[in-house]
């Protein structure tokens, strides 16, 4: 997958689009993220102790990382992801800049 943990991302289609992100999760097998404030999602949340209100709880839920564009770091566009190869070692270059990351 092309997106990691702790990018900076923005959304480009659904109810969040032009959005950005910090990645929190990644689910590879299913090909979704979950990123902060992002397709926030609200969920009861029983009381735990006697006497305790039950209470709302807001949480990111997973979208397709399709619908996710990774942004550069160094030229801070969002942009397509490469490969290179240096020294038996695999990097994420920029599409737009041609810069490692």
């Amino acid at each position: 997958m092309k997106i990691h943990k702790n990018d900076q991302v923005l959304i480009t289609s659904g109810k969040d689009r032009g959005k950005k992100g910090k990645v929190l999760d990644v689910f590879i097998e299913e090909g979704r993220i979950v990123v902060e404030g992002i397709n926030i999602r609200k969920k009861n949340a029983r009381p735990k102790k006697s006497g305790e209100k039950g209470q709302l709880v807001h949480i990111p839920a997973p979208f397709s990382v399709a619908n996710a564009a990774l942004i550069c770091p160094k030229c801070g566009k969002a942009t397509r992801v490469g490969y290179k190869i240096l020294d038996k070692k695999k990097y994420r270059i920029c599409k737009k800049c041609q810069s490692e990351f």
